[in-house]
C-alpha cells in the first residue's frame, strides 16, 4: 500500500499466489465467507518482486529477440498510481532501476561480448502521445506536433522524429533523462507526480555479420519501451479543467489499446483496429 492508502486506512484486498500464478481480488464490501475471484496469467509477480527478478522473467527474452532482428515491445498497463513509471524506469541504483536501464545494460553486454566479425548500430527516439497529438522529447521544439505516416517498406512511423546514434549505456542512460524532462506530469487526488502522457522510447538495433557464402547479413530489429499513462476515474482523481481533458484522452487511448488487444487474441477476427488511436 502507498503512504496515501496508508494513512486513509485501506486495506490490501488483492493477493498474489506465484505457484499457480494467480492473483485473487476480494470485495471488502461483502461477506466475509464469500470467496474471493481469482484469475490466473502466464506470470505474476508480487510487491515484494526486486526489479532485477522482474527484468529477467518478462523484459529479457524479448531484449534477447530483438538482439536477433526481431521487433518487440514491453510497456506497463494499468490505473493511475500503480506502479508503473517505477516498473518502466526505477530510481538510480543498480537495486531499483527499471526495464528501459536494464534493458540498455543488456544490449550493450550482448554487444562487449559479441564476436569480432560482427558489427552494431544502435539508434535511440524518444517521443509523448499527450492529448492524442505525437511530440518529440529529444527536440528542441517540445511542443511541435509530429505526424504518424505508413509505408509497405517501414511501416508506421512518425515523421520528423529525431533519432540519435548511441555508442554506450552512459550515453543513453544521458538520452533518457534529457527526455523526461520534456514529459507532461501533473498532480492528482491519486498520484502526485501523474503522468500525463505516454512516452515511447525505442531503440533499433542494425547487425551486420558474415553468412555462410561470406557476403555479410544484415537484420535490424526494433525495441519499444511504453510508459503508458494510467486509467483514471474523475471521481478518484479529483480531475478539472486541463488535468479532465488530459484524462479523457488517456482512457480513449487505453480503450483502443484494449481493443487491439483483444483482436489479436481472436483468431477469427481478420480485423485488427490499430487506426482507432496513435497509441496504436
Amino acid at each position: 500500500l502507498s503512504s496515501t492508502e496508508k494513512q486513509n486506512k485501506n486495506v490490501k484486498i488483492v493477493s498474489v499466489d506465484r505457484s499457480v500464478f494467480a492473483i485473487s481480488v476480494r470485495n471488502p464490501t461483502s461477506d466475509i465467507n464469500e470467496p474471493p475471484k481469482t484469475y490466473t496469467f502466464d506470470n505474476v509477480f508480487d510487491e515484494g518482486t526486486d526489479q532485477k527478478f522482474l527484468y529477467d522473467e518478462t523484459a529479457r527474452p524479448i531484449v534477447d529477440s530483438v538482439m536477433a532482428g526481431y521487433n518487440g515491445t514491453i510497456f506497463a498497463y494499468g490505473q493511475t498510481g500503480t506502479g508503473k513509471t517505477f516498473t518502466m524506469e526505477g530510481v538510480e541504483g543498480e537495486t531499483l532501476k527499471g526495464v528501459i536501464p536494464r534493458a540498455f545494460d543488456h544490449i550493450f553486454t550482448t554487444i562487449e561480448q559479441s564476436s569480432g566479425n560482427t558489427e552494431f548500430l544502435v539508434r535511440a527516439s524518444f517521443c509523448e502521445i499527450y492529448n492524442d497529438d505525437v511530440l518529440d522529447l529529444l527536440s528542441e521544439d517540445k511542443d511541435r506536433k509530429l505526424e504518424l505516416k505508413e509505408t509497405p517498406e517501414t511501416g508506421v512511423y512518425v515523421k520528423g522524429l529525431s533519432s540519435y546514434v548511441m555508442k554506450s549505456v552512459a550515453e543513453i542512460n544521458e538520452l533518457l533523462q534529457e527526455g523526461k524532462k520534456n514529459r507532461k506530469v501533473g498532480s492528482t487526488l491519486m498520484n502526485r507526480d501523474s503522468s500525463r502522457s505516454h512516452c515511447i522510447f525505442a531503440v533499433t538495433i542494425e547487425t551486420s555479420s558474415p553468412g555462410p557464402d561470406g557476403k555479410n547479413l544484415i537484420r535490424a530489429g526494433k525495441l519499444n519501451m511504453v510508459d503508458l499513462a494510467g486509467s483514471e476515474r474523475q471521481s478518484k482523481t479529483g480531475a478539472q479543467g486541463e488535468r479532465l481533458k488530459e484524462a479523457t484522452k488517456i482512457n480513449l487511448s487505453l480503450s483502443s489499446l484494449g481493443n487491439v488487444i483483444s483482436a489479436l487474441t481472436q483468431s477469427k477476427l481478420q480485423h485488427i483496429p490499430y487506426r482507432e488511436s496513435k497509441l496504436t
